[in-house]
């Protein structure tokens, strides 16, 4: 297939998905689910692996995680900052201490089966710790639920765990370090998750507006949509 066959496939594959699920009254998201299991490579094989895949698939989780991000704002978290920094962190730590505990309690019991290292078995509880913020918001805004109490309690597990996603990508790599090295890199890895979330929360915020709104005084929507591209890719 042509990419432009292959885009034309998947969105008529997700649009039927949808229309089927929605009819028993299920959410959409588990349409798009089912239909990319069907037919990808493990069932129908209409689809099978490749780079422009990736890359398509790699465009969905950007748009995806863009127009989330356009439900939240910085006066928003400060809010929330409750629910973020208190139940979110206490999620996040819990969850990554029971996980590594467990796993590490397995490969002492099973050595033959289960030989991850500690360092494998934070990674992997990091990967535990997550949930999909795209899925949950999109169920809980179907069912009106994202003001409710427990909906904003869900919400702020949700952005602390975005926000934890910046220094864990950064503090994974440097686990796959010798042991030698693996104190250097750890600190280099902290140092590396501050800055970028201090860029993600400060400087963007300083930099997007007044460019924003420099686009928008020329009045053109094209204008606008492309430059919406642009900061978003």
């Amino acid at each position: 297939m042509t990419s432009l066959e292959l885009t034309l496939f998947f969105l008529l594959a997700a649009v039927l998905g949808v229309v089927i699920f929605r009819s028993f009254k299920l959410p959409p998201m588990l349409g798009y689910l089912a239909v990319g299991a069907v037919i990808g490579p493990h069932m129908l094989g209409m689809v099978q692996r490749s780079e422009r895949i990736q890359h398509l698939a790699e465009f969905g989780v950007v748009f995806l995680m863009f127009v989330i991000g356009l439900e939240f704002s910085l006066p928003k978290l400060r809010t929330m900052k409750r629910h973020v920094f208190g139940l979110g962190l206490l999620q996040v730590l819990a969850t990554m201490l029971l996980s590594t505990l467990i796993i590490l309690g397995i490969r002492w019991i099973m050595p033959e089966l289960w030989r991850l290292s500690w360092q494998g078995a934070v990674a992997l509880s990091g990967v535990l710790a997550m949930s999909s913020t795209a899925i949950v918001v999109k169920l809980m805004a179907e069912r009106l639920e994202l003001d409710t109490e427990y909906g904003k309690r869900v919400m702020g597990v949700l952005l602390f765990q975005d926000l934890a996603v910046v220094p864990l990508l950064v503090l994974i790599p440097a686990l796959a370090a010798n042991d030698d090295d693996l104190g250097m890199e750890l600190l280099f890895a902290l140092l590396k998750a501050v800055a970028l979330i201090t860029l993600l929360l400060t400087g963007g915020q300083h930099v997007m507006k007044p460019w924003l709104f420099t686009v928008a005084r020329r009045k053109s929507s094209e204008l606008f949509m492309l430059n919406i591209l642009l900061i978003t890719l």
